[in-house]
């Protein structure tokens, strides 16, 4: 019904439109990555306070009411939200899941004296 040249031309915009796309979304996650390391020492500092902790969701937590802190909290929650949702794509598994494993990993390698949240929803510190 349509003619070759315009199969071949839907066919090229498409595949144009995909690249476009995959390059924006890969950009995007070199930014979250960028966002997300020069936000560390920050979360570092409120995880020593005792100000942030860990969730068992694989996101950070509030557990003082400090200001300004919330704002720094969303961003970096936004960001693995982020990362999580790739993942999920790649591994076809829930964001729900990818974040409770990441959860597991990051207490793993929490230093001392920074606030967990077990699978129960009870939080301790290590």
């Amino acid at each position: 019904m349509f003619s070759l040249r315009t199969r071949l031309t839907a066919a090229l915009s498409f595949l144009l439109i995909t690249l476009l796309i995959s390059s924006v979304y890969a950009q995007n996650l070199e930014n979250v990555k960028t966002n997300m390391l020069n936000r560390k020492p920050a979360i570092d500092t409120l995880k020593n306070q005792g100000v942030i902790g860990e969730g068992n969701n694989g996101y950070l937590h509030m557990l003082q009411a400090t200001p300004g802190v919330q704002n720094v909290v969303n961003a970096e929650n936004a960001d693995r939200r982020v990362v999580y949702e790739a993942i999920a794509k790649n591994q076809g598994a829930p964001v729900a899941t990818v974040g409770a494993r990441r959860a597991l990993q990051i207490a793993e390698i929490a230093a001392p004296g920074h606030w967990l949240q077990k699978p129960d929803g009870s939080w301790y510190r290590k």
